[in-house]
Parts: C-alpha cells; structure tokens; sequence
C-alpha cells in the first residue's frame, strides 16, 4: 500500500486536479467576472452590436450566465437541473453571430478575465477554452465548423 502522498508506485502523488472554477476562484470571481463582461459590453463601442441583441434588462442574462459558467468551468451544476442541456448554438441560432461578434464578445470576455482572475495560467486557460466555444458559436455563412459538417 503506498504511503499517503505517493502512488501505488513511489512516485510523488500530485493530489486531485483543481478544476477551472476553483482556479480562477470559485462563485466569487464568477460573479464578479459576468459583471465586468456585462459592463464592458455597456460601455465598449466595439460591443454595441452584440449588446443589442439584449434585452435592456441584463439582470436575467447574467443570472444565466453565471448558473452555466459555474457548472462549464467545473464548479457547481447550477445551469442544467434549471435550463437542460445548454444546446448553446441552437439557443444562439436566431442571432447572426459572424466574426464581427465572436470578436467583440471575446473583447469583453478577455477583459473581464483579465480584471477578475488573478491566475495568469487559469487566466489563459479559461481564455483558450472560450475562444473556442466562442468560435463554434459562429452560426453565419462560411462557418467552417459547418462547411466539415456538410461535407459527405
């Protein structure tokens, strides 16, 4: 039997894997985090086009926002036991979301990240993560997420 912080095979054990949520700092900092994205998406220029695609009542969507990214960066499952599956492209279809949009959300995400989460590495980490969710939720022509699909 391998003593307590080892392996089986002597070999140092590295312990459970922080997940995201814990990383960046758990509900605080995600509650903290949809708000400087939502204030950004306010106040950026580069944000207006996709800050009306809202409804003047943000309160509703940052209460979304932060149930799923709880539960997508590994914390608490507080999204699907309300919502279902996040089907995030189908909720998004009846939004034109080209690269004009993925760039301005990704503009206040990244600010936001970089306000909120102190980690440098769970900074990034989070970022790559959601540039790709943000790049896949791309619903224009041209998408080629789609263009792989049709392919026969």
């Amino acid at each position: 039997m391998a003593d307590a912080g080892t392996s089986e095979t002597g070999t140092p054990d590295a312990g459970p894997v922080a997940t995201p949520y814990e990383r960046i700092g758990g509900a605080v900092v995600v509650d903290r985090l949809v708000e400087s994205f939502y204030h950004r998406m306010d106040t950026l220029p580069e944000a207006k086009g996709i800050r009306e695609m809202h409804g003047r009542n943000l309160g509703p969507i940052k209460h979304i926002l932060k149930r799923y990214l709880s539960e997508w960066l590994g914390g608490p499952k507080l999204y699907s036991p309300e919502k279902g599956h996040p089907r995030l492209r189908q909720r998004h279809m009846g939004f034109a979301i080209g690269n004009a949009e993925r760039d301005a959300w990704l503009l206040c995400m990244r600010g936001a990240l970089e306000e909120t989460v102190s980690d440098v590495k769970a900074r990034q980490d989070v970022d790559a993560a959601m540039t790709k969710l943000a790049d896949w939720m791309r619903n224009h022509a041209g998408n080629p997420h789609d263009a792989r699909a049709a392919r026969p």
